[in-house]
């Protein structure tokens, strides 16, 4: 299943502490760590909202706040779990409980006009039936999946978004992607 999904992401090399001290007062250097994460940031909201607009909109705003909040970054985690915690917040404040629909196709952006048609469209269809199956999965380890896969943290990137230890995030993560597998295969074999 990780083939479908978006690679782990790593973090870069450039001192992001510095980079976010030096943003205070240089757009330069807000510029630098945008353009590292704006991907990642999309990606997270792209597999939340399944529409374009919406996803860009929430992009926007999460690097808006990013940028009125820079101040508040000390480095104690990584840039990548403080900026995708911002976009966590813009998400609840955006759908206030209700669940969206997620098509994950669109989220990765894997137009790969190398693969021939038949495994083109057997991807496609694993990738709506991931889709639908976290739908139905519990929330929080969806939101685990959805970090890991599509925002490209780690464990402990996760566990500072979530607010749970690295050990829960570990257990969220196991399970939802457990609760992906029997879903998965079972909708693959009511689809045939």
């Amino acid at each position: 299943m990780t083939t479908l999904m978006a690679e782990q992401i790593e973090e870069p090399s450039i001192d992001n502490l510095t980079l976010a001290r030096d943003a205070v007062a240089n757009v330069d250097a807000f510029a630098a760590l945008y353009r590292q994460y704006v991907t990642r940031v999309y990606r997270y909201h792209m597999a939340h909202t399944g529409n374009v607009k919406d996803a860009e909109d929430l992009t926007s705003q999460t690097f808006m706040a990013a940028l009125e909040g820079i101040k508040s970054y000390r480095g104690d985690g990584s840039f990548a779990a403080w900026i995708l915690g911002i976009a966590s917040k813009k998400r609840l404040m955006h759908f206030r409980g209700r669940r969206p629909e997620i098509p994950l196709d669109a989220a990765l952006h894997v137009p790969n006009l190398e693969l021939p048609t038949d495994k083109a469209a057997y991807q496609r269809l694993k990738l709506e039936s991931i889709a639908r199956a976290l739908k139905k999965i519990p929330p929080d380890r969806a939101e685990a999946v959805i970090l890991s896969y599509f925002g490209g943290l780690s464990n402990n990137e996760i566990s500072l978004v979530l607010r749970k230890s690295e050990a829960a995030v570990k257990m969220l993560l196991s399970r939802g992607l457990q609760d992906l597998r029997e879903r998965t295969s079972l909708a693959m074999e009511v689809e045939r």
